[in-house]
């Protein structure tokens, strides 16, 4: 992918296309690029960043295609009219998708592993990432997440690693199908469970993902995961779970406010871990993440050294900050699985809850609605607040079939609907008292980070 090619992102901000640009920019090939969100002057040091990794950046106003020898790169989400898109047709420069382009360079690759499921994808492949690196292997990760651990001054939007190593690490994405085209030689399964597509269609697509697999990682403490399991040749399977027997077992969980210990049993052996990351979601995240580097030829002893120091992601329980005795995190849980995930580890914990959770589309919106409205009545404690706000709309046609207020009344008088955001966060921070946890959660708006940020002068104002 150095051979002199250039290309052109639509919408390289994107938390998809960005790392994919920053991959393709250190590898050496000629990329620049486009997005709404500079266009308005957002997120100024997002694209500082990538000028100053030798990306050229232009309007979304065709200015930056004009040539066929340049190759054009946009998801499946941006519209045929989008004037990128009408220059690359006037000039007859190549299309390809994101996934196409990852894809390519994924399977292109001598030790291609690629992360699936429906939760835990980044934060697996943070991990996967880390190990392989403290272990001198220089691997090349693709995340959609900004990975602590690689992120500095100098790189403070690190959800790319390019290394000469053999590794190509990759959370490869079932929402869009595109997870067909990639070829791992090492498959992680997390679990499965609505968020974009029927189960029907997510057990067709992660099997056929699983099968390829040189060694498949599965969590066999996920029923639809475990009854996958059961269709594949058990000599290419390394299983996990957590609190039950498999390949890798976790055993007697020691939760902390921001950390998690646990006894990990493999082999018959029994050996203490002690995570930098908090939850039990976690716990099995660091088990697939083990299971893989062992099938890449890591020892479990070198693997289980180097995991203990992973920080985890940004927008992954992330602390934000303290006002006054509240406490601000922000999260990228956006479907039933990953927000029952972090309001569980929440509420191992004494306080309320203050959640803020934008949905992450219209259409996720109406797929999930009824597993949606279930999860937040069981998990939501007697006295946790929750609060959303209208769901992300970055332009287009959309139908609203189902909205922000459909969901608010399902769920009953805990739940309010406030159409804006920036209403909603302040409705937030003005019921704020000592002792509370306050969470933003939500994807696909990179802004939602700066929102949490936001809420803490507020509630300091008010306090104070």
């Amino acid at each position: 992918m150095s051979d002199g090619k250039s290309y052109f992102f639509v919408g390289i901000g994107g938390s998809g296309m960005m790392p994919l640009a920053m991959i393709l920019a250190g590898r050496g090939a000629r990329v620049a690029g486009s997005d709404r969100t500079l266009d308005r002057g957002a997120l100024p040091a997002k694209f500082a960043d990538l000028a100053a990794k030798g990306v050229t950046l232009f309007p979304q106003d065709g200015s930056g295609v004009t040539s066929a020898e340049q190759i054009v790169v946009a998801s499946a989400a941006v519209e045929a009219s989008v004037a990128d898109i009408v220059a690359a047709e006037r000039v007859g420069a190549a299309r390809m998708s994101r996934a196409e382009l990852l894809a390519r360079l994924f399977n292109q690759s001598a030790l291609p592993i690629g992360v699936a499921g429906t939760s835990g994808k980044s934060t697996v492949t943070g991990m996967i990432g880390w190990i392989l690196h403290a272990c001198g292997r220089a691997p090349t990760v693709m995340n959609g997440a900004v990975m602590k651990n690689f992120a500095s001054a100098d790189a403070p939007f690190a959800s790319a690693l390019v290394g000469g190593g053999d590794a190509f690490v990759s959370e490869v994405d079932e929402s869009d199908g595109s997870i067909a085209l990639y070829t791992p030689k090492v498959a992680v399964l997390n679990n499965i469970s609505l968020d974009h597509k029927s189960l029907e269609e997510l057990r067709a697509l992660f099997g056929a993902f699983a099968g390829k697999a040189k060694t498949t990682v599965l969590n066999i403490g996920d029923a639809e995961t475990a009854a996958l399991a059961a269709t594949l040749d058990p000599a290419m399977l390394a299983t996990f779970a957590v609190e039950q027997n498999a390949d890798l077992s976790a055993r007697n969980l020691r939760p902390e406010p921001f950390a998690i210990g646990f006894d990990l049993v493999t082999d018959g052996v029994t050996q203490t871990v002690r995570l930098s990351v908090p939850g039990q979601h976690n716990v099995s995240n660091a088990l697939a993440a083990l299971a893989a580097v062992r099938a890449a030829g890591v020892s479990l002893g070198e693997a289980i050294g180097a995991i203990e120091g992973f920080t985890g992601l940004k927008r992954r329980f992330e602390l934000v900050g303290e006002a006054h005795g509240v406490s601000v995190i922000d999260d990228f849980g956006h479907n039933p699985d990953k927000i029952s995930a972090t309001l569980a580890t929440l509420h191992a914990f004494p306080g309320r809850l203050l959640v803020l959770f934008q949905p992450h589309g219209y259409g996720p919106l109406k797929v999930m609605r009824h597993e949606l409205t279930a999860m937040f009545r069981g998990a939501l404690g007697p006295d946790d607040v929750l609060v959303l706000p209208d769901p992300v709309y970055q332009g287009g046609t959309v139908a609203r079939e189902v909205t922000s207020a459909d969901i608010v009344a399902e769920i009953g008088p805990q739940a309010h609907h406030i159409a804006d955001r920036a209403a909603a966060a302040a409705w937030i921070a003005a019921q704020a008292q000592s002792g509370d946890r306050i969470v933003v959660m939500g994807a696909r708006d990179d802004t939602l980070s700066q929102l949490a940020a936001d809420i803490l002068p507020q509630i300091a104002a008010r306090i104070g």
